[in-house]
């Protein structure tokens, strides 16, 4: 029988670099934010071979000072934190003490630093977590961290290793992240196969421009909402800015970048009414809280953090999202000072929101021939203000609506903004009265477990408002006797099994009122307008003048445009007028 003992202080460090130190974009992490903490107004990165040959980080911090140098490349060292309440109210990035000792252990590192009040700096020089040397060294006011031949001493560990472009890349994006939370700090990044970046303080459609591909300052909107204890804060793009993945997706708790299920299920769910499916949006946004009220000793990458409310959280962020949201008008869509209509969106052949539209300018109709050339072709002079969309010239190959506004020349795609309009119309309808249901012939048993059942218990006449009624049939079960009736030809069962884990997740679930307005959304579109269908000229306005009354009315709710403006500059210029 093997007897227990205590592991090799290098063993455990090692160990505890598994947890830390991922690849060289964790050493940069762990790094960076350490400047940061420290008080660092410039920093500077420097790597080579994607951070595995040498990873260089220089700041101009308040330093370490001569005393605690050894200390802190030591396990379990920090000035961050001194007693077990510290671990509930911590507002910097680093506290576990970990970080530099765990690389140290995985590379030849060097450290230097120097405090304000000292005449000279001082060096450490380490090679797989032994000290080979300390030193005075020269050094100005702040730190500077070697960090070279990553995982040298672990070659299973190095072999995981991606290649170098992408490591670069993990390094590049870790940086941005820390960058825009911190626009008062200077940040530069340079190294072999590395494009050089500097990152000026203060300017922060600089750094929107670094971190976003895109035009995404122009086609963004702020958003600013405010309660006793939560602030949040940032940019979100339009829901025509749109992407296959998450990856511009960033969000901040207390400055510090996280990743966590909570807020993104509450952003998702924001978004999903005025973006097609599949599709992600696109943002950065910063909450702020008391730091009691968060917990982010969860994880060494401290990426994941618990709120003590997270029901609280969720609905917050969600409803300051979808407040704003609703915001927008179809004017804001229209006149946001866009340089040009083209659409963050990363799928080139897609037909989705912001595929390119070519148009085939042959008019198909006019409709009413009764109404006079004055009426039809108005002057600038007498369009009225008040109506954005303007008023309908013709009808374009049955597919969409040529308007004239103040402002210039309005294309509609009328089955996408009649969809919008009826399915606005629907949720009204179905919001100012009780939910109907439908009795099951056959009740479904469904097993689910006792705190589940204990939930679903409490939560009885809630879901009986939605139009489900459940029964309990055992400990550990129930029946589903009456459904929405809206939801007639849905897999209730599945239905109730994906509302119940978001129960169990989030303590809130919004699965049945999703699939409503899914619902919803296929009644409208079967409704909308179809292709080739003549409109006359006053069903064409009647339409414009829905669509002005209409909350998002710029997106279908599959997330398509509904129409695009060019104004008579933009025309000017297409036809190289004043040239």
């Amino acid at each position: 029988m093997k007897r227990v003992k205590l592991l090799d202080p290098l063993v455990a460090n090692q160990i505890a670099a598994g947890e830390v130190v991922e690849r060289p974009a964790s050493v940069a992490k762990e790094l960076l934010e350490n400047s940061l903490d420290a008080g660092a107004r410039k920093i500077e990165l420097e790597v080579r071979e994607g951070g595995a040959k040498s990873l260089i980080v220089r700041d101009d911090g308040f330093g370490i000072d001569k005393a605690d140098m050894e200390l802190a490349v030591s396990r379990h060292a920090t000035s961050k934190i001194n007693s077990a309440d510290d671990l509930f109210k911590i507002d910097g990035f680093g506290f576990r003490g970990e970080a530099l000792a765990s690389i140290a252990s995985v590379s030849r590192l060097t450290l230097r630093s120097r405090t304000a009040d000292s005449d000279t700096g001082w060096e450490l020089v380490l090679e797989g977590g032994r000290l080979l040397s300390s030193k005075p060294s020269p050094q100005s006011v702040g730190t500077f961290i070697g960090v070279e031949d990553l995982f040298y001493n672990t070659p299973a560990r190095r072999k995981f290793l991606k290649a170098e472009r992408t490591e670069n890349r993990q390094i590049e994006n870790t940086l941005m992240r820390l960058s825009l939370s911190n626009l008062d700090v200077g940040f530069s990044l340079s190294g072999t196969s590395v494009k050089e970046k500097v990152l000026v303080p203060g300017y922060k459609e600089d750094r929107l421009k670094m971190v976003f591909s895109g035009d995404f300052a122009n086609k963004s909107i702020t958003i600013e909402s405010v309660t006793d204890d939560l602030r949040l804060h940032g940019w979100i793009g339009l829901p025509i800015l749109n992407r296959g993945s998450t990856d511009q997706q960033y969000f901040y708790v207390n400055g510090r970048p996280v990743k966590d299920k909570l807020i993104a299920h509450a952003v998702k769910q924001a978004y999903s009414d005025v973006m097609f499916h599949g599709r992600h949006p696109v943002f950065a946004l910063f909450l702020e809280l008391p730091s009691s009220m968060v917990d982010v000793n969860v994880h060494p990458t401290k990426h994941e953090v618990r709120f003590r409310e997270q029901r609280t959280v969720h609905d917050f962020i969600f409803g300051s999202l979808n407040r704003k949201l609703r915001q927008i008008k179809p004017e804001d869509q229209i006149y946001k000072g866009r340089e040009s209509f083209e659409v963050l969106n990363d799928n080139k052949n897609s037909n989705q929101a912001g595929e390119a539209i070519e148009l085939d300018f042959q008019i198909q109709s006019i409709g009413n021939k009764g109404i006079a050339d004055k009426e039809i072709f108005r002057t600038p002079e007498v369009l009225e203000r008040s109506k954005p969309l303007g008023f309908a010239l013709a009808q374009l190959h049955g597919v969409y609506i040529l308007a004239q506004n103040h402002q210039g020349l309005i294309i509609v795609d009328a089955h996408a903004a009649h969809e919008r309009v009826l399915y606005e119309r629907l949720k009204v309808q179905i919001k100012v009265g009780s939910m109907p249901s439908q009795k099951l012939l056959v009740p479904i048993s469904i097993d689910l477990s006792l705190d589940e059942i204990n939930l679903l218990e409490e939560m009885k006449e809630e879901l009986g408002q939605s139009g489900l009624h459940i029964e309990r049939s055992g400990d550990r079960s129930l029946f589903l006797r009456e459904i929405p009736a809206i939801l007639k030809k849905e897999n209730v069962e599945l239905v109730a099994r994906d509302m119940f884990a978001e129960l169990a997740t989030y303590g809130d679930s919004q699965e049945f009122e999703r699939r409503q307005m899914d619902q919803l959304a296929t009644m409208a579109c079967h409704g909308a307008i179809r292709a080739n269908r003549k409109l006359e000229l006053a069903e064409m306005d009647g339409l414009l003048r829905d669509m002005e009354k209409t909350e998002n009315a710029g997106l279908c709710n599959h997330g398509r445009p509904t129409y695009f403006a060019f104004d008579m500059a933009k025309l000017d210029n297409m036809f190289f007028r004043g040239r």
